[in-house]
């Protein structure tokens, strides 16, 4: 039986948020009539209007909040690429700012899946273009979401490459933003095309699991309630989150499956109205349920490298068991659900703090495009990738509060490293916390690390297997071969 498919118009983007301005409802009315005109008769694999794609990632763009210039860009981003409109027509219609966005996306091209070099030298423009614009990697990432969720009517092999790489590439991306909806969108229709086995054993261990973890959390949501209440504690909300699928798969491979082991498979979420109320919260938490040592976390105080804020604790529950319970204000939330988007609404573009904002949080980006000149062997591109940018990071200190973003596993030599090659080749011993350690001594979050140098020093061989990054087995091996070097000559000239 063929599937039939309704043609989507701009009613169906507009429909999605009440306070766009007349000047924006003209505009993208504007827009989805000129994609209709130009993909005219283009279809999909699944036999469906070309247009209908162009139009949900338009959708896509509103659900993130982003603003009407970007949302316009997300419904013409194919328009350069996959129909004759001239640049010229394009920004007579549209602007130079609209072209700008939709050239962006255009130069990323369709990522390719035939060799590692085609595939590499795609994902090396995704990153100029983030640093050019962060809007263009959005609208990518939007559109990769439609593509991964209509992925069924792609051929079986090609499905299994693309949903790999939407897990490994574009979702961390999205975590790199801080866009935890875009994330884990991703992430939930990926993953069954992915590792399809493994997505049913996960699957059928939260059937069994959650039924009884839910209830659980519900009658600690209502004793919070009234505790807040009896304290006269302000809250906006007290609701649940239930952790998806893949990352859920990503807990367990780290405990051998034991879904027994993972303390927040519902975690109890609290909205207070101010930072203060965070942490008055937290007491009156505490205050009812014993917290489990070593697990509260404040993100606030010290956020994650992708701005996450938020107070975390593990606590032990009157039945014997545990609960994670996540506190923050609701700008807090916002921020953790869509991340650099919320600095990106229309009303907010143009605003100096949210420039600032933008900058800072995107800064990362300038260090990936330095990173990527460094790496020459097209194999090893994306191997470094994942290790250098998108594993879990750890954020430290330089003894002036300097914060430093490595990745998990770092040592004091990456450290050393990452403030300067000098330092990192004069690297002569290492403080953690104000305690001398080996400078392969690992590194944890909140770390403060001093590095002492002499000038007498040097790398040696043993020190790439001591270190994480690629920048500093970069530079090792670079000192090395130069030393290597200047031996030679100097035995030759007799010196």
């Amino acid at each position: 039986m063929q599937e039939i498919f309704i043609e989507l118009d701009e009613k169906d983007i507009l429909n999605l948020r009440k306070d766009f301005g007349e000047s924006d409802i003209l505009l993208i009315t504007k827009a989805v009539f000129f994609a209709k005109v130009k993909h005219k008769d283009q279809k999909r694999k699944s036999g469906e209007a070309y247009v209908n794609h162009v139009i949900e990632t338009g959708m896509e763009l509103v659900r993130l909040g982003m603003d009407t210039a970007t949302i316009v860009a997300g419904i013409l981003h194919d328009t350069l690429e996959d129909t004759e409109t001239t640049e010229e027509e394009f920004e007579k219609e549209f602007g130079a700012d609209i072209l700008f966005l939709v050239k962006g996306v255009t130069k990323l091209g369709k990522l390719k899946y035939q060799g590692v070099e085609r595939h590499v030298e795609s994902l090396r423009k995704f990153f100029i273009a983030m640093s050019d614009d962060i809007r263009v990697v959005v609208i990518k990432l939007a559109d990769r979401l439609h593509n991964i969720k209509t992925i069924e009517h792609v051929r079986e092999d090609k499905r299994h490459r693309i949903a790999l790489e939407t897990l490994e590439i574009h979702a961390r991306l999205a975590d790199r933003l801080g866009m935890s909806i875009l994330k884990t969108e991703l992430e939930n229709y990926a993953f069954p095309y992915a590792y399809p086995a493994e997505y049913k054993k996960v699957k059928d261990i939260m059937q069994a699991e959650i039924m009884p973890t839910e209830e659980r959390i519900k009658e600690i949501q209502e004793n919070i309630k009234f505790v807040l209440e009896t304290e006269e504690v302000k809250y906006i909300s007290i609701d649940y989150r239930i952790k998806h699928l893949y990352s859920l798969y990503q807990k367990l491979k780290k405990y051998d499956y034991d879904i027994s082991k993972i303390n927040d498979i519902v975690a109890l979420r609290i909205i207070v109205e101010t930072m203060e109320d965070c942490y008055k919260t937290l007491g009156s938490v505490h205050s009812e349920y014993r917290p489990m040592p070593g697990r509260i976390k404040d993100y606030i105080a010290l956020p994650k490298p992708n701005g996450y804020r938020s107070l975390h604790t593990t606590v032990f529950t009157k039945d014997g068991n545990t609960a994670e319970i996540q506190i923050r204000t609701k700008e807090m939330h916002e921020e953790a659900e869509y991340g650099i988007a919320s600095h990106l609404h229309y009303k907010e573009i143009g605003k100096n703090k949210s420039a600032l904002e933008i900058e800072k949080k995107t800064s990362w980006t300038k260090d990936l495009l330095e990173w990527q000149k460094q790496i020459e062997d097209k194999d090893d591109f994306l191997v470094h990738l994942k290790t250098d940018f998108f594993e879990n990071r750890v954020f430290v200190f330089t003894p002036k509060g300097d914060v430093i973003d490595l990745p998990e596993g770092s040592s004091c030599i990456d450290f050393a490293y990452a403030i300067h090659t000098d330092i990192g080749n004069k690297l002569n011993s290492s403080k953690i916390n104000g305690k001398m350690v080996a400078i392969d001594s690992k590194l944890h979050r909140g770390d403060i690390i001093e590095i002492i140098t002499n000038k007498n020093s040097k790398p040696n061989q043993k020190w790439i297997k001591d270190c994480k990054t690629t920048f500093a087995k970069k530079q090792i091996h670079r000192f090395l071969e130069l030393s290597k070097r200047d031996g030679f000559f100097n035995k030759i000239l007799g010196r």
